[in-house]
């Protein structure tokens, strides 16, 4: 994955940095917002929290998205200017990687049943009988016909 800048403003009265860019993503799909950010934190050598993402854009079979992003002075600058919605997209997207990269779990999450072992036997159990089912519908359909041509 690359990243070239395209555009980069100054926005004094808002306190940040106007940013176009395109991401090249040869042989992958659209990478996410955390992985863009970090990208684009170490080319213009500030800090993740700071960078806002507004969007990343890709078309149908194009290895290239197009993206905006504001670097803010600071994330209080941020959270004056920007909706709410745009910053708890890119502030949880952050949390999330690092939920999942810690392999952690919230306590309420039930599991699938492929992942219980008791729920696996219940759910070959019942493959079976289905399977039984099905092969004695189609002995009893068989017999029908030979019935019907005597």
């Amino acid at each position: 994955m690359e990243i070239e800048i395209e555009e980069k403003r100054e926005n004094p009265l808002l306190y940040r940095k106007e940013i176009r860019f395109v991401v090249i993503h040869e042989g992958e799909g659209t990478p996410s917002r955390a992985i863009v950010k970090e990208e684009l934190a170490k080319k213009l050598k500030e800090k993740t929290g700071n960078i806002i993402i507004d969007y990343i854009r890709s078309h149908f079979g194009s290895q290239k998205s197009i993206g905006y992003a504001k670097v803010y002075k600071s994330l209080d600058d941020a959270k004056k200017i920007e909706p709410e919605y745009i910053i708890k997209r890119n502030i949880e997207t952050k949390e999330k990687k690092k939920g999942e990269a810690k392999g952690e779990s919230e306590e309420g999450e039930e599991k699938k049943p492929a992942e219980q072992p008791e729920m696996k036997e219940e759910l070959q159990e019942k493959k079976e009988e289905t399977a039984e089912k099905k092969e004695e519908e189609t002995k009893d359909s068989e017999e029908g016909e030979e019935e019907k041509k005597e």
